[in-house]
C-alpha cells in the first residue's frame, strides 16, 4: 500500500484535471466543511444550488446491504421515446422550481424534509419524461440531507427513485452512478464495490476519477484496505491522480481495520507525495480516535492541526461529537462542546447534529448540545423572548422518544426559561403526527401542570376517525375528553363528532352507551346546526322554545343558509325569518334584530351561485311575497345590495319583488335608482374649439405660439423656432422661452441658450425653469467651459426651490464625468461641493466618483484615497475604492494600503474590507494572499460582488484570475457553486477552450455540484463546437425544438449563421433593456426577409412592453405569427401586455387579453390582474370588475389575490360613475360580516381624498361613522382618520376623532401607521401629530423605538440623544435595537459611543423585538 501511494508522485496528470496537486501544498477546505449540513456522515458538501453530498466517511451502524441489490439499481436504459418541446419546457420549469424549493430549504435549515423531496419526486414523475438533471437532483438528496430519516429508509427511497425514473425513461450517466455511490456512503449501506464497478462497465458507463475515489471510500468504510488497494491500482493504470480525498479515506480505512498507527502514518505518506494534509485529513484522524474514545490522542491531533495552520471549524468538531456519541463515549462530548467557537452558521449546523443524534437514539447528547446554543448566552433573556428547541421536541415526538424523557426535557426547558410552553408545543407535534396515545398522555401532563386543555386540541385526532367513518374511534376520543374534564363544544360536536354517524340519534345513543354525558349546551347547539341543514320545521320548534338556551345567529348562520337553499318548506322559511327579525335572543347586545335579519337576507342571496339563483327564482319570489304579507321590511341599503347581486347574476325579474319589502316611503325613489353611465372625456374637442375661437376673435396668440414652438421642438427645428421667436418676441411667454432654451441646449448652442435665459429673467425674475431644463443648461455650460455660469445656475435652482428627481441626478453625474479630462479634480470638486452644499441632490457614490476618476487618471493614488476618505466622512459614500486598492497593491504601497483597509473596515465593516482586498489580490495575481483572505472564519458569500468580479474577468478575458476565484471559494459559506463554474464556462466559450471546460465538468462532479440546465447547455455547446463527445444528456428548450422543426421550411437564402447572429444581438440588447436598439435590428432583419427564433420574438415583445411601446410590440407579434404560425406570447409577455393596456386605458383590450390567456390554460400574474382591475375601477366599469372576479374565482390555480382588490375598485368605480349610494353599500357589505372587521379600505379613502372629491368623501365618512356607532365596526373610521393624518389634514382628523372617539382605542391600526411612517425619513412630524391628538394610544415601550428609528433615519443625533435621556428618566427600558441604531448614529457623526453597543446584527435584534411584541399581542 505504501509503495502504491508513493507511486502517486510519478503519475502523469491530465491537463484537464483541476485537482493536480503534485509539487504543491494544498490546505484548503472542501465544500463540505463550509456547508451548514446535517450529520450522520462526514463532509457533507452542499452549497446554494448544490444540493449534493461530498465525499466523506460516515459512521457504521445500520443497513446490512447485500451486493446483489446493487444490480437492481445500476441499470441504465435508453429513453423510450423523445419528449416533446412542450414537455422539455415543462422539465426546465420543473427543475428550476424543484431546485429553488430544495435550495431554499437548505439555505434556511441546512436540510431537506422527506415530504418536500417526495412532493418534488411525484411532480417530476407526472410529466412522464424525467430529465437526467432531475434524476441527479433527487438522488443526491437521499443522503445526509435527510437527517430526520433513518439511514435505511433513505437508501430505500434512493432505490425507489432510481427504479421509478428508469421506468419512465431517464438516461443515467456516470454522474448518476457517482450520486448513488455517495448515497450508499452517507447511509453506510453494505454493497460490493467491485460488483458496482462491473455493472457500470457492463452498461457501457465508464467510471471516472470521482467513481474510483468513492469506491475506495466504500472499502475503507468497512476497513477493507486490500479492496481499496485494488481500486488504487485501477487509478494508477488509468493515470488518474491520487487526491487528498483518497488519503482521507485511507486514514478512515486503517482506523476501521484497527490499525490506528497506519492511519496516523498516512499523513507522512501524504507529505512525501507532495500533498500537505488539510483540515479534512485531520478530521478523519480525529474521528478515528473518537471511535476508540482516545481523548488524549484526539487533543494532541487537534493541537497539531492548529500548529499546521489548519483551522478546525465548529462543524468539524460536530462530526467528532457525533462519532463519540455513536461509539458510546457520551462522557467526552461536553469537553468537545466547550471547544466550539460559535462561528457564523453554528445554529443550523448544531440543529442538524441534534436531529441526527435523535434519529440514532442519542437524545440526551442532543439535549446537552441544545442547551449550549449561543442565543442563550445573553445576559438578559426575557422569559417570553425565545422558544428554544421546537425542532428538538418535534423530532423527539416523531421518533417516539419515551414520554418520560420528553416530559423531563420540557420541564428543564421551562425551568431554564428557554421555552415558554414546551409541553404544549410537544402536544401540538403529537397531534400533527396523529399519535393518539402520546397526545392523550401529554394532555394529562398538561392537566397536572394546571394548563387548560381545550376542545380543539382533540380535533386532529377526531379528523382521522371522521374520514374513515370510525364511530368507535370517535367515541373513544370523546370519552377521553370527558376523562380530562373537557366538554365538547358546538364546533367539535357538529363538525367532528356527529358527521361520523348516520344520524344524530345514533350518535347520542352510541355516546350514551359509552357513558358520555349529553347534558351540555354543545349538544343542543350542534343539534340546532344539524336541524338547520335538514329540518327547518324542527329547527323552528326548537328556536321557539323559550325554556331552552338559544345560540346567537352567527353560530349557525352558515348552516341555516345551506338549509334555506336546499329546502322547499316555504312556511318554515318564513317563520324562521320572522323570528330572525324579532327575537333579540339570537343576537348580542346593541344589535337590532330587524337590521341583522335584513343582513341575513342579503347573505342568503350572496351565497347562492348564479345557476342556483336562476333555478330557484320562483321559490324566492314566493318567499319574498310571503315575507311582505308578514310585514317584514328591509332598509334601502340592503335592497340595493340585493339588487346588485340579482343584476350581477342576471335575475333582474326578482328585483321588483325585493323592492316590495322596502318601506313604501322610500321605495318610490329607489325604483328609478339605476347606475348612471360614465361621462365621456371631451377634453380634446374643447381644446380644438378654443383654438378656433381664438383665431376668429383675433385674441392674443401667446398660448398658440407656445404650442407651435413645442411642435418645432419635437421636430428639432431650431432655426425655424428662433425665427418665429424674432417675429413674435412681444408674445413670448416664460413657457415659450423654456421650450426654446431646452432646444438650444440639445443643439449645444450655449450662447443662444444663455441669451434666452437672460431675456426670460429680465421679463420675470421670479419664474423658474423645470428641473430637466435647468440640468440640461448646466450640462451645456459645463461642457463648453462655462463653469462659473453653471455654478450660478445651480444657485438659482436652489433659490427657486427646484426639486431634482433621479433622471436629473443622472444628468448631473454625466455632467461631472464630462469634466474629468478637461477640468481636472479642482473643477469637479467645485461643482460637486456646490451641488451637495446647496442640497440640490443627495450625495451618492455615482456623483462622488468623477472626482476619484480625475485623480486616478492622473495616477495620483494618494490623492484618490484622500478624496475617497473625504467623501465617506462627509457624504457616507466610498466611490471607486476597488480601483484605488488595486493601484496601491500594484505599487506595493503598504502604508497607504493599510490606511485604506483600516478605513474601510471601520466604516463598512470587516467583511466588506476583506472582499475589497480579496478582489484586489485576485486582479493583481496574488492568489496565495487571496486564499488566506477567503479562508477567514465566518466569511459569507456575497453573490452580487462575486458576480461583479466575474463579469469583469469575462469582459477582459482574465481566465487565470477567474479560475483562481472559483478554485479558492469552494469553502465560502453560501457560495453558489453552479454560478461560479458557469462564469468560467462562459469565458471558455468565448475563448473556445474546450479542455478547460471539460476540466470544469470533472471538478463540478467532484464537488457534487448540481448544474442548472443552462449550465449543461453551455458546456455541451463548447464540447460540440470542438467535435468532442458530450458525456451527459443535453436538455433542450422548447424554442430550440421549434426552430429545428421549421428549419427545413426556411428559405435557402436565409443563412443560419445570419439568423443566429441576429438572435444573439436581439437577445443581448433585450437583456440590457435597450428596446429601441433591439427593435431597430429587428426592423433591419425583417427587411432582409430573415426571421428570429420564437424566444427572441418573445423577449423583444416583452422588452418593448416593459417600456410602454405597445404598438411596436404588437407589430413584432404580427410579424412573428407570419413567420411562425404557431407562435404565441409567453405568460410573461401576455402579463406585460395586460399591464400595458391597462395603464394606457385600453381596458376592453386588456380584458380580452386576459380571457385569451385563460383560454390557453395559462395563469395570469397577480400584478396583471391587479392593474386590470384598477384600470376598470378608474373607468367606472363595475361589470368588468365583476367579470374579472368571477373568472379569478373559477381558476384552479389561485393567485392569492386579495378579495379587497375587487371590493376597493368596485367602490371606486361607483364613485367614478357618481353612484355614491352603491359605493357606500360596498363599504357596508364588507363590514357587515364580523370576520371582515379587520379588512382595510384605505385605498378607496386615499384615492377619494387625492382626487378632491368632497361629496364622495362626505358620503364615505358618514357610512364609516354609522358602522362605528351602530355596529361597533371601527376599522373604516380609523382608516379615514389615518388617511387624513397622513395627508396633513389635521383639522379634519381632529373632527373625525371627535365624532368617533373609539378610533383612539384602535391600538393595532394606530401602531401600524406609526410603524409604516417610521420606515421613511422625514415622517416624524406625522407621528408627533398623532401623539398630540391621542397621547396614550400605546405604551411608551412600543412607541419610543419607532421614534428612535425616525431620528436615526433623519440623522438627527441631538433628538436621538434627548429621547435616550428621556427614556432613562422615565424608567423605560431601552431595547437593544434602539441602542444599536443610536450607536450607529454616534459613529456616523464621528462621536464616541457612550454606552456598550449590543454585539449582534440589526436583524437579530429586530427579529427578537418583533417576536417579543407578537407574543405580547397574543397574551
Amino acid at each position: 500500500m505504501a509503495a502504491l501511494l508513493r507511486s502517486a508522485r510519478l503519475l502523469k496528470y491530465k491537463p484537464s484535471c483541476l485537482l493536480q496537486i503534485t509539487g504543491t501544498k494544498s490546505n484548503g477546505v472542501s465544500t463540505g466543511r463550509l456547508y451548514s449540513g446535517v450529520f450522520g456522515s462526514r463532509n457533507l458538501g452542499v452549497c446554494p444550488r448544490q444540493l449534493c453530498p461530498a465525499s466523506g466517511n460516515v459512521p457504521r451502524r445500520f443497513l446490512p446491504f447485500t451486493s446483489g441489490l446493487v444490480r437492481s439499481y445500476a441499470v441504465a436504459t435508453e429513453r423510450k421515446e423523445e419528449a416533446s418541446p412542450a414537455v422539455r419546457s415543462k422539465q426546465t420549469q420543473q427543475f428550476d422550481w424543484a431546485l429553488s424549493k430544495l435550495d431554499s430549504s437548505v439555505r434556511r435549515t441546512g436540510r431537506v424534509t422527506k415530504t418536500l423531496l417526495l412532493r418534488i419526486f411525484h411532480d417530476i414523475c407526472r410529466t412522464g419524461y424525467p430529465s437526467g438533471n432531475q434524476a441527479l437532483l433527487l438522488l443526491r438528496s437521499c443522503g445526509s440531507l435527510l437527517p430526520e430519516v433513518p439511514p435505511k429508509d433513505r437508501t430505500e427511497l434512493a432505490h425507489h427513485i432510481w427504479e421509478k425514473l428508469r421506468e419512465l425513461g431517464a438516461q443515467y450517466d456516470v454522474s448518476h452512478y457517482n450520486a448513488l455511490l455517495k448515497v450508499y456512503l452517507q447511509n453506510e449501506s453494505k454493497f460490493s464495490p467491485m460488483d458496482f464497478l462491473a455493472k457500470m462497465e457492463a452498461e457501457n458507463t465508464s467510471p471516472n476519477r470521482v467513481t474510483y475515489q468513492r469506491l475506495i471510500a466504500a472499502y475503507c468504510q468497512n476497513g477493507d484496505i486490500e479492496g481499496a488497494s485494488t481500486i488504487l491500482g485501477f487509478m494508477k493504470s488509468k493515470d488518474l491522480p491520487i487526491t487528498e480525498a483518497v488519503f482521507n479515506s485511507l486514514v478512515t480505512g486503517h482506523a476501521r481495520a484497527g490499525d490506528i498507527e497506519s492511519a496516523k502514518n498516512i499523513l507522512t505518506v501524504m507529505r512525501n507525495a507532495g500533498i500537505e494534509p488539510g483540515p479534512e485529513t485531520y478530521v478523519s484522524l480525529l474521528n478515528a480516535y473518537a471511535q476508540n474514545g482516545d481523548m488524549e490522542s484526539l487533543k494532541e491531533t487537534m493541537d497539531e492541526a492548529e500548529k499546521a495552520d489548519c483551522s478546525l471549524m465548529d462543524r468539524d468538531l460536530m462530526q467528532v461529537i457525533f462519532t463519540l456519541a455513536k461509539a458510546g463515549h457520551h462522557q467526552h462530548t461536553p469537553e468537545m462542546i466547550e471547544r466550539m467557537r460559535h462561528e457564523r452558521g453554528y445554529i443550523p449546523d448544531a440543529m442538524n447534529l441534534c436531529l441526527s443524534l435523535i434519529t440514532h437514539g442519542h437524545e440526551d447528547t442532543a439535549f446537552h448540545i441544545l442547551k449550549s446554543f449561543p442565543t442563550l448566552q445573553m445576559d438578559v433573556v426575557s422569559p417570553d423572548a425565545l422558544n428554544l428547541g421546537n425542532f428538538f421536541l418535534r423530532h423527539c415526538v416523531t421518533m417516539e422518544t419515551s414520554l418520560e424523557k420528553i416530559g423531563q426535557y420540557c420541564k428543564e426547558l421551562q425551568e431554564s426559561s428557554l421555552h415558554t410552553s414546551p409541553l404544549t408545543f410537544a402536544l401540538s407535534c403529537a397531534l400533527e403526527a396523529k399519535k393518539t396515545a402520546m397526545s392523550l398522555e401529554l394532555m394529562k401532563m398538561l392537566k397536572v401542570q394546571n394548563v387548560p386543555v381545550r376542545p380543539h386540541f382533540f380535533w386532529p385526532l377526531l379528523t382521522a376517525h371522521l374520514k374513515d367513518k370510525n364511530t368507535t374511534g370517535v367515541v373513544e376520543i370523546v370519552k377521553s375528553m370527558q376523562d380530562l374534564d373537557v366538554a365538547p363544544d358546538v364546533e367539535t360536536l357538529s363538525t367532528y363528532v356527529l358527521p361520523a354517524f348516520s344520524s344524530s340519534q345514533e350518535a347520542k345513543q352510541a355516546l350514551k352507551e359509552s357513558g358520555v354525558s349529553l347534558e351540555s349546551e354543545g349538544f343542543l347547539f350542534s343539534e340546532i346546526r344539524s336541524l338547520a341543514v335538514r329540518d327547518l320545521a324542527g329547527l323552528y320548534t326548537l328556536l321557539s322554545d323559550a325554556s331552552l338556551p338559544t345560540p346567537e345567529l352567527i353560530t349557525f348562520r352558515g348552516s341555516l343558509i345551506t338549509g334555506f337553499r336546499k329546502s322547499d318548506d316555504l312556511e318554515s322559511m318564513v317563520k324562521i325569518t320572522e323570528l330572525l327579525f324579532q327575537d333579540e335572543r339570537l343576537y348580542g347586545e346593541n344589535v337590532k334584530p330587524a337590521e341583522a335579519g335584513a343582513f341575513f337576507l342579503y347573505n342568503l342571496i350572496e351565497n347562492m351561485p348564479e345557476k342556483e339563483l336562476q333555478a330557484q327564482e320562483d321559490k324566492l319570489r314566493k318567499y319574498f311575497s310571503q315575507l311582505r304579507q308578514q310585514n317584514i321590511t328591509v332598509s334601502a341599503n340592503i335592497y340595493r345590495g340585493i339588487r346588485n347581486l340579482l343584476e350581477a347574476h342576471h335575475v333582474p325579474e326578482l328585483i321588483k319583488d325585493v323592492l316590495t319589502l322596502v318601506d313604501p316611503k322610500v321605495s318610490s325613489g329607489l325604483a328609478q335608482d339605476v347606475p348612471r353611465a360614465s361621462e365621456s372625456d371631451n377634453r380634446l374637442m374643447a381644446l380644438e374649439k378654443k383654438m378656433q375661437e381664438l383665431k376668429s376673435l383675433n385674441k392674443p396668440v401667446d398660448q398658440t405660439l407656445k404650442q407651435i414652438l413645442q411642435v418645432l421642438s419635437v421636430e428639432e427645428n431650431l432655426q425655424r423656432a428662433l425665427e418665429l421667436k424674432q417675429q413674435h418676441e412681444e408674445d413670448m411667454t416664460t413657457a415659450a422661452y423654456a421650450v426654446l432654451i431646452n432646444l438650444c441646449c440639445r443643439h449645444d448652442n450655449v450662447e443662444e441658450a444663455l441669451n434666452l435665459k437672460r431675456e426670460m429673467s429680465r421679463r420675470d425674475s421670479s419664474v423658474a425653469l423645470d428641473a430637466n431644463k435647468y440640468i440640461a443648461l448646466v450640462k451645456t455650460l459645463s461642457k463648453n467651459g462655462k463653469v462659473e455660469e453653471a455654478v450660478d445656475i445651480l444657485k438659482e435652482m436652489k433659490e427657486k426651490d427646484v426639486v431634482l428627481g433621479d433622471p436629473q441626478v443622472t444628468m448631473l453625474f454625466h455632467t461631472l464625468g464630462s469634466l474629468v479630462a478637461k477640468g481636472g479634480p479642482d473643477t469637479i470638486r467645485r461643482l460637486q461641493e456646490t451641488i451637495f452644499t446647496l442640497g440640490l441632490a443627495k450625495p451618492t457614490a455615482n456623483l462622488c466618483s468623477p472626482l476619484i476618476t480625475a485623480y486616478l487618471d492622473s495616477n495620483d493614488l494618494s490623492g484618490a484615497l484622500d478624496a475617497a476618505i473625504e467623501c465617506q466622512q462627509r457624504y457616507k459614500h466610498l466611490p471607486r475604492i476597488h480601483d484605488i486598492i488595486v493601484g496601491l497593491v500594484q505599487q506595493g504601497d503598504t502604508e497607504q494600503l493599510q490606511k485604506a483597509m483600516d478605513f474601510v473596515s471601520q466604516e463598512r465593516g470587516e467583511m466588506t474590507m476583506l472582499y475589497d482586498l480579496f478582489f484586489a489580490f485576485l486582479q493583481t495575481g496574488r492568489y496565495r494572499e487571496a486564499r488566506k483572505i477567503i479562508e477567514t472564519p465566518g466569511l459569507r458569500a456575497r453573490p452580487g460582488r462575486l458576480q461583479w468580479f466575474a463579469e469583469k474577468c469575462i469582459s477582459s478575458n482574465q481566465m487565470e484570475a477567474l479560475e483562481q476565484m472559483v478554485e479558492i471559494t469552494p469553502k465560502l459559506f453560501e457560495c453558489d457553486r453552479d454560478e461560479m463554474y458557469t462564469y468560467v464556462l462562459r469565458l471558455c466559450k468565448d475563448t473556445n477552450d474546450w479542455q478547460k471546460a471539460e476540466a470544469m465538468w470533472t471538478k463540478m462532479q467532484e464537488e457534487n455540484v448540481i448544474p442548472r440546465e443552462r449550465t449543461l447547455r453551455l458546456l455541451a455547446d463548447i464540447l460540440k463546437n470542438n467535435g468532442q463527445e458530450v458525456p451527459f444528456e443535453v436538455p433542450q428548450t422548447w424554442y430550440e425544438r421549434s426552430v429545428s422543426e421549421k428549419k427545413s421550411s426556411s428559405t435557402a437564402s436565409h443563412s443560419a449563421d445570419n439568423d443566429t447572429d441576429y438572435n444573439v444581438k436581439v437577445l443581448a440588447l433585450c437583456k440590457k433593456g435597450k428596446a429601441k436598439e433591439a427593435y431597430g435590428i429587428f426592423k433591419d432583419m425583417n427587411k432582409k426577409g430573415l426571421a428570429l427564433a420564437p424566444a427572441s420574438y418573445d423577449h423583444l415583445i416583452r422588452t418593448l412592453l416593459a417600456e410602454g411601446a405597445m404598438e411596436d410590440a404588437m407589430a413584432v407579434k404580427d410579424i412573428a405569427i407570419s413567420h411562425i404560425h404557431s407562435f404565441k406570447l409567453s405568460d410573461i409577455a401576455t402579463n406585460l401586455l395586460i399591464i400595458t393596456q391597462s395603464k394606457k386605458g385600453q381596458v376592453e383590450d386588456a380584458l380580452l387579453s386576459l380571457k385569451s390567456m385563460l383560454q390557453a390554460e395559462h395563469v395570469p400574474s397577480k400584478l396583471a390582474v391587479t392593474r386590470l382591475v384598477q384600470a376598470l375601477g378608474s373607468h367606472g366599469d363595475v361589470d368588468g370588475i365583476r367579470e374579472v372576479e368571477t373568472i379569478m374565482k373559477g381558476l384552479n390555480a389561485p393567485l392569492n389575490l386579495s378579495s379587497m382588490v375587487f371590493v376597493n375598485n368596485t367602490a371606486l368605480a361607483h364613485i367614478k360613475n357618481g353612484d355614491l349610494e352603491s359605493a357606500a353599500d360596498v363599504v357596508e357589505s364588507v363590514y357587515n360580516s364580523p370576520e371582515n372587521a379587520s379588512l382595510s379600505m384605505s385605498f378607496v379613502f386615499r384615492k377619494v381624498l387625492e382626487d378632491g372629491n368632497d361629496k364622495a368623501f362626505d358620503k364615505l365618512t358618514a357610512t364609516a361613522e354609522r358602522l362605528a356607532n351602530h355596529f361597533a365596526c371601527y376599522r373604516p373610521a380609523a382608516d379615514i382618520f389615518i388617511q387624513l393624518l397622513d395627508m396633513d389634514k389635521v383639522e379634519d382628523a381632529k373632527f373625525m376623532l371627535a365624532r368617533c372617539n373609539a378610533v383612539a382605542e384602535q391600538k393595532n391600526i394606530l401602531v401600524s401607521f406609526v410603524s409604516k411612517k417610521a420606515q421613511t425619513p422625514g415622517q416624524l412630524v406625522k407621528i408627533k401629530t398623532l401623539m398630540n391628538l391621542i397621547p396614550d394610544f400605546t405604551e411608551k415601550e412600543v412607541l419610543y423605538p419607532y421614534l428612535m428609528k425616525c431620528h436615526v433615519l433623519d440623522k438627527d443625533l441631538e433628538s436621538a440623544k434627548a429621547l435616550h435621556e428621556q427614556m432613562q428618566k422615565e424608567g423605560v427600558e431601552v431595547d437593544e435595537l434602539s441602542l444599536k441604531r443610536l450607536a450607529l448614529l454616534y459613529r456616523q457623526a464621528g462621536e464616541t459611543v457612550p454606552f456598550t453597543e449590543p454585539p449582534e446584527s440589526f436583524k437579530f435584534y429586530a427579529d427578537k423585538l418583533r417576536l417579543s411584541r407578537s407574543q405580547t399581542t397574543e397574551e
